[in-house]
């Protein structure tokens, strides 16, 4: 893991009344304007931050995208992938989050950090897709793995107004298992593994043009 420089931007952390663990749930921004900034996130077990060389790949992939892009982070937990875009160059990113610990901590740090473009929304993630629609560039779709929730989610962005006509969505799941149905309207574009995570991007293609 690359260190950073004491020179860089100062530990930033939530405090959350817990001590167990902590050490694992901090985690750094890698790239862009906040790059080096450290966050420790709640001691909730739902909360599974994408690991450092996954985030770095990920970004790798959507960096012709990233910049001025309207960003969804459902299932946020620590914010760490609309925090990543923010830093980035996105020009907002939308926090969705149901866990009133993770929406406290989160809220906290963005105005520690004073992350501009940052909202956060304290929501069922499948229920907020059934509200009032927007269009996004660019959904992080990161759902626990065991909440059987993947597919019902990436049908109401897509059924719904979530999605831009070219918007990426990316996916994470459990690499022992297979995805699930997907709208047939995402077209895949990257796959790969770390450990026990599968990761994947999509791009949404315009009705009546989907693969065969």
């Amino acid at each position: 893991m690359t260190r950073v420089a004491s020179r860089e931007a100062p530990q930033v952390l939530v405090r959350t009344g817990k001590s167990r663990g902590a050490q694992s749930r901090v985690i750094r921004i890698i790239g862009g304007t906040l790059r080096g900034r450290r966050l420790r996130f709640p001691d909730v077990p739902e909360i599974r931050p994408t690991p450092d060389r996954v985030r770095e790949t990920l970004f790798n992939w959507l960096a012709p995208r990233l910049v001025g892009a309207r960003c969804l982070d459902l299932f946020a937990g620590s914010g760490a992938l609309g925090l990543e875009a923010l830093s980035r160059g996105a020009a907002s990113a939308v926090f969705v989050e149901q866990s009133a610990a993770a929406t406290r901590a989160l809220s906290e740090l963005i105005a520690e950090w004073n992350a501009h473009g940052a909202r956060i929304e304290r929501a069922d993630a499948v229920k907020f897709l059934q509200g009032s629609a927007q269009p996004f560039e660019i959904v992080f779709l990161d759902p626990p793995f065991a909440a059987g929730v993947l597919s019902s989610a990436a049908t109401l962005l897509e059924e719904r107004g979530w999605l831009a006509p070219e918007a990426l969505i990316y996916v994470e799941s459990s690499a022992r298992a297979a995805l699930p149905a997907l709208p047939p309207s995402w077209q895949p574009l990257k796959a790969k593994q770390a450990g026990e995570v599968g990761y994947h991007l999509f791009a949404r293609v315009a009705r009546g043009a989907e693969p065969e």
